[in-house]
C-alpha cells in the first residue's frame, strides 16, 4: 500500500493549527477569528479523508474540491491574524507554506482526478 502524502500533510497541518490556535486562545484571549482558524484548518485535512473513500469520481474530487476552499479559507485566516497581530510572525512563517503546499496538491490531485474522467 503506498503512502498517502496528501492525506499524511492535511492531518499534520491540522495539528499544527490546533496547536497555534491554543496559543492565540492563551496569549491574546481571542476567540472569534481563531475559531475560524480551527474550522477551516481542520476541515482540509477532514474532507481529504471523506474524499479517500468517495462514491464516485465525481464525489470524490467533489469532496477535494471542498477541501481546496477550506484551504484557501485558511491561508486567509492566516493571514489576518498575523496582520491583526494575533500570530507570531514565526508562527506565520511555518504555517503559510504548508497552507500554500497544500493548495497546491489539492490543486494538482483535482487536475489528474479530472483528467481521468
Amino acid at each position: 500500500m503506498s503512502k498517502n502524502i496528501l492525506k499524511e500533510k492535511s492531518y499534520d497541518f491540522a495539528l499544527s493549527i490546533i496547536k497555534e490556535v491554543l496559543v492565540i486562545k492563551d496569549r491574546h484571549k481571542e476567540f472569534d477569528l481563531s475559531r475560524q482558524l480551527i474550522r477551516s484548518g481542520t476541515a482540509v485535512g477532514a474532507l481529504v479523508r471523506e474524499a479517500e473513500f468517495g462514491q464516485t469520481k465525481k464525489d470524490f474530487i467533489h469532496k477535494l474540491s471542498i477541501s481546496l476552499k477550506e484551504a484557501n479559507e485558511t491561508d486567509y485566516w492566516l493571514s489576518l491574524l498575523k496582520d491583526a497581530g494575533l500570530m507570531e510572525m514565526s508562527s506565520y512563517k511555518e504555517l503559510s507554506p504548508k497552507c500554500e503546499e497544500l493548495l497546491k496538491m489539492l490543486i494538482a490531485s483535482i487536475k489528474t482526478a479530472r483528467s481521468n474522467l
